[in-house]
């Protein structure tokens, strides 16, 4: 009998191996409790929690277990390797000298600006050294195989990229070399095969068992070929399939779940008539039919030859609409799970951002489950944290960068983290809304100068900061000023190492709290040391000290790639456990998991959720990687990119067999494009669909869809009506604010009863409205300047003006070229315009004035109480007939005849109507004759004059303006009766182009309610 066995994919395999164990006692007699090697430290200690399963409370004397196929130098000297082996390189050093290399290559330097940007040649370093631990696992020697890679028929790309990779084949050698070092994998690799050589020379007395192997490099199967000679060694191998016909499994692609254990076995010189079969007599169906299902291509012929309904019991679909529908319903499946007394349950899925989004949705059920794939560092808090505040002082603390860092929970600057954080609000509501002040410290300050010059109106939302204390804005930025100095002061390229330490400097002085700082002298202070606490501190800690240590050698770089270089340089480093404990107390529930699929391996669960089972995501995308292609690979004898599928096959059906009960979930959009179901579920589909079946769809896509439901169904909202007391309600507003109130009377209830201001935007940009300040702006200082003639050359004198208010609007260049030829054509129209008006204006004599810019104001005797109408005309003209024309310029849509005419636009019609009461300061009582808009666009048609209301309208504008005030006094009685609500726009075919308070009124619920109830 060979010293190999398998275990049926069905069988809980660490139990069997544990009881097992427990029941031959193989230690017994020896010197030594055993040893137990396995592939990962996540399944030896899951075999040790077996054991404890197993046991039962008894007491043993349990092996020793350990993991041999991770870089591990403690794991693999407690299994007695004892050989001399060069020191491995740290990590962050072999990565610093390797994009030094690279650096230092014309094929990269040539696409590299002349400070050698460390954030693209880092991310190289990484897929050297990640081909340099695959080649060393497959047992492959690049020196030796990567000259032949490439064929003459290949193009010259290739040839380029094989001279690049003389890094890997003769550079890097010769530097470890040199320094007395070696690659990591390769040492491990060397010790690996040293112990298999120990052992085949002198096999040790105690027990020696390799468990759960289903792939590993050429080292590993030297182990457990010797392992399995051994006069106490066995090879438990984990579901090799003794029932598949020999043709078929001559020849396995390398995509098939088996194709990773026919390699052990071909490594092991061994068939599968040679193994043993621990039997436990468990129900096979489910193992037989997906070895139909997964059948290569050549075997697809065997699903015709039985078309008997297969065993699917306790299997069903997830067919999620999208991935927070997939994840939701996830979540509610293992909180259904472990509401069931000692019932197990995991999420497997190697969808990172999927296994987030369930962690997440747990948490409404008050479950805490500890993601075993772990959190990125470059995710943690204090990472995060390093790297807003590289992004705020590249970005010369832009306001939305630089209120990022201030309001972030670790940000403090010297006073509690709370008042830190109010004094951010304040100084965002006061210097930060609205246009960026300018770049750095000097932006500012200056910008507090003209807040403070300006007499700005008072703080209003001071409130919200209570209880905390926010600083003033001077002192705060004073704050800011010095802790971000290190790096604001920073000129051209440094050394990189001197680049993080000023980050660092910068970060401790924005987490320093008051309490740090007033520490007693006799007590150690380390201000903004809480960056450095807990296991994620520590890492981040380790991490950016080997970078200071090791990346001297690297050329000098600018702050604009420190940010980059951070997330790069953090790439791809996990930590686990880090939410799973508080204070001391366990925070994971111990009956759910969510796994990666390396992670779930060998272990068994009541009920399994295989997740992400889309195309890419599981199985991957096959990536030959960016060095080799196919046909190279294939040449210098790396694996084939389909191995990794065939790998992913195998957990796919590891995980299955395990558990009682599988969901697999897949979601039919992801990322906002269409998702294509995993190769695996296509292949049951049809499978199944041969014998008239499919999987059923688990119920919980039903209850997802109720999750969020009121239990007695939902109610449309019904739109506002607030009545607030007359004495509340406005006695005043603008032209302007009429007509808000009449499309729109809960805008008005909103900014003059419950005096409510949207905030501006942070970096505000250019809108259309500023294109018609400066066209209004120019508009009345020419008007102004020549109120009687209109000079020759008012073409030259109009664009000179536009292009002078262009610049004082200080815009970016791009909006200045955008606008500067639209402004120059509406100045030629403007100037050719102006001519025939005035012509025909002086046929009929002298005018007898012209108003630019000028306000009006007029109390309205209403029954409750007077009203102020106040308003401000673009221009009034008093002909020498003694009637005015009011004209408005409109850059945007100006109102159709129509509207004015029905009463909707009233703009231009209170204008005349105050002209005739004298409102207008400086400006004599006169009726009107004409109300004209100029639309100034600057487009093909650079203006164009209209007079309203229109002449089809059936009124004129005396008639308009003469009912204008008694319309005005209707709506103002209206709206002092105390039961007149302000409605939020009430009117369907005359809703505002822009208001601040939709949001605040929900008009898109209620309009949505109305809209189903019509559809209904």
């Amino acid at each position: 009998m060979s010293g190999v066995v398998t275990i049926a994919g069905t069988e809980p395999f660490l139990d069997r191996v544990a009881q097992e164990w427990l029941e031959r006692d193989p230690a017994a007699g020896t010197d030594g409790p055993g040893l137990i090697l396995v592939p990962s430290r996540r399944a030896g200690r899951a075999l040790m929690e077996a054991f404890l399963r197993v046991l039962d409370t008894q007491a043993a004397l349990l092996p020793r277990i350990v993991a041999i196929n991770d870089v591990d130098e403690d794991a693999l000297a407690s299994i007695g390797i004892d050989v001399v082996l060069p020191p491995a390189v740290e990590p962050q050093r072999r990565l610093a000298v390797l994009s030094m290399l690279i650096l230092q290559t014309p094929l990269v330097s040539v696409g590299v600006d002349s400070t050698k940007g460390i954030d693209r040649a880092w991310p190289l370093a990484k897929a050297l050294a990640d081909l340099m631990d695959e080649a060393e696992r497959s047992g492959v020697d690049l020196a030796e195989r990567l000259p032949d890679a490439v064929e003459e028929r290949f193009s010259d790309h290739w040839q380029q990229t094989l001279k690049f990779l003389e890094i890997v084949t003769a550079v890097w050698p010769k530097w470890l070399e040199e320094e007395g070092l070696s690659n990591p994998v390769a040492r491990q690799i060397a010790r690996l095969k040293a112990q298999a050589q120990a052992w085949a020379e002198k096999p040790p007395l105690t027990p020696v068992w390799g468990v759960g192997f289903a792939d590993g490099s050429a080292a590993v199967s030297d182990v457990l070929a010797v392992v399995a000679r051994l006069p106490a060694g066995l090879v438990i191998l984990p579901g090799v399939d003794l029932g598949m016909a020999d043709e078929i499994w001559a020849d396995l692609p390398p995509s098939h779940p088996q194709a990773g254990l026919k390699e052990i076995l071909t490594d092991l010189g061994l068939s599968r008539e040679e193994l043993t079969d621990w039997d436990g007599g468990r129900d096979r169906g489910r193992e037989l039919m997906l070895r139909e299902v997964l059948l290569p291509e050549q075997g697809i012929a065997h699903w015709g030859q039985d078309s008997r309904p297969r065993d699917i019991a306790g299997l069903s679909i997830l067919p999620a609409q999208d991935q927070q529908q997939e994840a939701q319903a996830i979540a509610l499946i293992l909180r259904d799970a472990v509401s069931e007394t000692g019932k197990t349950c995991a999420l497997v899925t190697p969808d990172r951002a999927l296994a987030q989004r369930v962690g997440t949705e747990l948490l409404r059920f008050g479950i805490h489950a500890d993601d075993s794939a772990g959190e990125s560092l470059s995710q943690t808090p204090a990472a995060v944290f390093l790297r807003l505040i590289a992004t705020a002082a590249e970005a010369q603390l832009s306001p939305v960068a630089l209120l990022s860092v201030l309001k972030h929970p670790l940000a403090a600057l010297g006073r509690t983290p709370g008042d830190c954080h109010a004094s951010a609000r304040r100084l965002e509501r006061l210097l930060l809304r609205g246009p960026a002040p300018a770049p750095g410290i000097a932006g500012l300050k200056a910008a507090l100068r003209e807040y403070t010059d300006k007499k700005h109106a008072p703080d209003n939302g001071a409130s919200a900061d209570a209880p905390d204390e926010p600083e003033g804005p001077a002192a705060f930025i004073a704050r800011i000023e010095r802790a971000f100095d290190p790096l604001l002061s920073i000129e051209g390229a440094i050394p990189l190492p001197e680049l993080l330490e000023r980050l660092i400097h910068t970060a401790e002085a924005l987490a320093a709290t008051a309490e740090e700082l007033d520490a007693p002298e006799d007590e150690p202070r380390h201000p903004g040391a809480r960056l450095w606490l807990g296991e994620d501190g520590e890492a981040l800690s380790r991490h950016l000290a080997a970078l200071i240590v090791n990346t001297g050698i690297l050329p000098p770089q600018r702050l604009t790639h420190l940010d980059s270089f951070l997330n790069t340089s953090m790439a791809g480093q996990m930590l686990t456990g880090l939410r799973a404990h508080r204070g001391g107390v366990e925070l994971a529930h111990p009956r759910v998991s969510i796994l990666g699929v390396l992670e779930a391996r060998l272990l068994a669960f009541d009920v399994v959720v295989l997740g992400g089972l889309n195309e890419g995501v599981w199985p991957p995308a096959t990536d030959p990687g960016p060095w080799l292609s196919r046909p190279m690979r294939v040449r210098v004898g790396l694996p084939s990119p389909e191995r990794q599928t065939g790998v992913s096959a195998h957990d796919f059906v590891s995980t299955i067999l395990a558990s009682k009960e599988a969901v697999f979930a897949s979601s039919a959009r992801r990322e906002g494009a269409p998702g294509v179901p995993a190769r695996w579920m296509v292949r049951m589909d049809a499978f199944l669909g041969g014998r008239s079946q499919s999987l059923p769809v688990h119920q919980a896509l039903d209850w997802q869809r109720c999750l969020d439901q009121p239990l007695a169904g939902a109610e449309a909202v019904a739109p506002p009506e607030p009545r607030p007391p007359v004495a509340l309600r406005p006695r005043g507003l603008s032209i302007t604010e009429i007509e808000t109130w009449m499309h729109d009377p809960y805008a008005i209830y909103a900014k003059h009863v419950l005096k409510l201001r949207a905030l501006k935007p942070l970096e505000e940009g250019a809108e259309h409205a500023d294109f018609g300040m400066i066209v209004h702006d120019a508009m009345e200082r020419v008007l102004r300047d020549f109120p009687e003639r209109w000079p020759a050359n008012a073409s030259a004198i109009l664009r000179r003006v536009f292009a002078e208010e262009l610049a004082k609007a200080n815009m970016r260049p791009a909006l200045v070229n955008w606008w500067g030829p639209r402004l120059a054509r509406i100045a030629d129209w403007v100037a050719e315009k102006e001519a025939a008006y005035r012509l025909d204006m002086e046929e009929s004599g002298p005018a007898q004035g012209r108003f630019v810019e000028v306000t009006a104001s007029f109390r309205l005797q209403a029954a409750f109480a007077p009203f102020e109408l106040r308003g401000r005309a673009d221009r009034i003209d008093i002909g020498a007939d003694g009637l005015a024309t009011v004209f408005d310029y409109k850059t945007g849509q100006p109102p159709s005849g129509k509207n004015v005419a029905e009463g909707w636009s009233v703009q231009l019609v209170l204008e005349g109507a105050l002209l005739a009461k004298g409102a207008f300061k400086d400006v004599p009582a006169v009726e009107t004759k004409k109300l004209l808009y100029w639309h100034l666009t600057g487009g093909d048609d650079p203006g164009k004059e209209s007079e309203v209301p229109g002449s089809r309208s059936g009124t004129d504008a005396p008639t308009l303006i003469g009912e204008a005030m008694e319309k005005l006094r209707t709506l103002v009685d209206e709206y002092d009766m105390p039961d007149q609500p302000y409605r939020s726009q009430p009117w369907a075919g005359h809703v505002p182009r822009y208001t601040d308070y939709a949001q605040l009124a929900r008009v898109d619920e209620w309009r949505a309610a109305y809209a189903e109830g019509e559809g209904e």
